[in-house]
């Protein structure tokens, strides 16, 4: 473990030390202080819009090729040092490291590519003559500068989903990485500061009040965040009083409809994997089995016997670890309580403990014999626990699986192709796998509906959601 780390802002291509008091980066496995990152005030924040917004003019009139180039480069850096950012990104989180560049710095290689290659490919409607001696065609241009706040769950992926789209479209930006997972996004911004011209990349440490600063500085004209329902709100509205676009990719509480019919050994590995990766801090995380009646004993039979054998949490260096530990102590109390408070109706069938006395393990957790209304089913846990209800029919299942808050992701079980596609059409989350459950591709889209947020992130939705549309037309005679 590295020890002794002390982090600053990358503002205009530098390192400039905050001037807000420091904050201690505690280890989630030991519990142990390895560091300190500073906390951005207003000048802070103000110093790195100002950066920002020097850098827009020259970023915005480089040409698709242009940045693409700086993109790809970017991109040759962060592989090239694939194994420190996942040093770094275990310190951080906890997470397994013999994993990590495969699971995550590997993708972040890939969209940073992928939006690369957008940044040239710009879509809009033909130039012609829609009205009689007028010629139209469609402009496609970057928004501006643009503030960003990243979590804590998954650091760098979450930071590059941000930070592509929106410099390869043309915008300079300001990041604001979680305050306990800082090391990966300012090793990055140093990394882009041999890359790209200063100022079109800026982070700024610090906790919520940062954060809050960031978000209602007059100088951005988006505003786009992953965090909670919670923080996602108090996002919009702020936005609201300034009219700033607002992109909230927040929370999930993703259903897994399991029909009779399915190939239930398949079934149980799938979702168990989904459930528990990453100790279950994803918006996209399997945390709902809805499963037919008729072999729902034989369901749980199989996923608590898939838990038991392959979820197993601990140290980044354990070989047998699946997972890791809950990020920090506030989300370990949090998951704990929804444990404590069960309902007597509701029974623990594996887990529902932390684990040890020390970091912030929890034990993989299923629990039967929940009922809708639920606090289990219908608040977002955000940790390893996965719930179990029995449907009847098809329209019990559908109604189980809408019948929440959130609508970001859900996944089909089943070998009746018209039901999947019948599914698939009236699930009401953005996301829905059929016979699998979280695998991503930067190519398609990722964001949900209802108190999940909208706007999109991956694939050239999210790049177009960092563009703004201009007609131009001109007259013939």
């Amino acid at each position: 473990m590295r020890r002794g780390v002390v982090l600053h802002n990358v503002v205009g291509g530098r390192q400039v030390a905050a001037s807000g008091p420091a904050l201690d980066l505690v280890s989630p496995v030991t519990g142990e202080v390895y560091g300190q990152a500073g906390t951005s005030t207003a000048a802070d924040v103000d110093a790195a819009f100002a950066a920002a917004e020097a850098a827009f003019p020259a970023w915005r009139a480089a040409t698709p090729a242009q940045r693409q180039l700086a993109l790809f480069r970017l991109a040759d850096a962060l592989e090239a040092h694939a194994e420190e950012f996942a040093d770094l990104e275990s310190q951080d989180t906890g997470k397994p490291r013999a994993s990590l560049v495969a699971d995550e710095i590997d993708q972040s290689v890939d969209q940073l590519r992928f939006f690369a290659g957008a940044a040239r490919d710009l879509d809009g409607r033909a130039a012609a003559e829609y009205a009689a001696g007028f010629t139209s065609f469609v402009r496609r241009e970057p928004i501006g500068v643009v503030a960003q706040v990243t979590p804590w769950n998954y650091p760098l992926n979450m930071a590059i989903w941000k930070i592509a789209p929106a410099i390869a479209a043309g915008n300079t930006v300001v990041l604001k990485p979680s305050e306990t997972t800082p090391q990966t996004t300012v090793r990055l911004a140093e990394l882009a500061s041999e890359i790209l011209p200063a100022g079109v990349l800026n982070v700024v440490l610090g906790d919520r009040e940062t954060g809050r600063l960031l978000v209602e500085h007059p100088t951005p004209q988006l505003v786009a965040i992953t965090g909670s329902v919670r923080a996602g709100m108090q996002v919009a509205q702020s936005a609201a009083t300034q009219l700033k676009r607002v992109h909230l990719e927040l929370g999930g509480k993703a259903p897994a409809l399991v029909f009779a019919d399915a190939d239930l050994d398949a079934a149980a590995e799938g979702i168990a994997s989904a459930a528990f990766f990453n100790a279950g801090q994803d918006c996209t995380a399997a945390t709902r089995v809805l499963v037919a009646r008729e072999v729902h004993d034989a369901l749980v039979e199989r996923l608590v016997a898939r838990t038991r054998s392959h979820a197993k949490t601990g140290a980044p260096d354990d070989p047998d670890a699946f997972f890791g530990p809950l990020n920090n102590a506030d989300q370990l109390a949090r998951v704990t309580g929804f444990l404590e408070r069960l309902p007597a109706h509701a029974r623990v069938a594996i887990g529902g403990a932390r684990q040890g006395s020390t970091g912030c393990f929890f034990e993989a957790t299923i629990v039967t014999g929940v009922r809708q209304d639920d606090e289990l089913v219908q608040q977002e846990v955000f940790g390893p626990v996965l719930t179990v209800q029995p449907f009847d029919d098809d329209a019990e299942a559908l109604a189980l699986a809408n019948g929440v808050p959130y609508a970001l992701a859900a996944s089909v079980w089943t070998r009746d192709h018209a039901r999947a596609m019948r599914f698939s059409r009236d699930l009401d989350f953005g996301c829905v796998w059929i016979n699998a459950h979280i695998p991503f591709v930067s190519d398609m889209p990722h964001g949900g509906f209802k108190h999940s947020g909208y706007g999109k992130d991956l694939s050239v939705y999210g790049f177009e959601d960092y563009t703004r549309i201009k007609h131009v037309m001109t007259s013939l005679t």
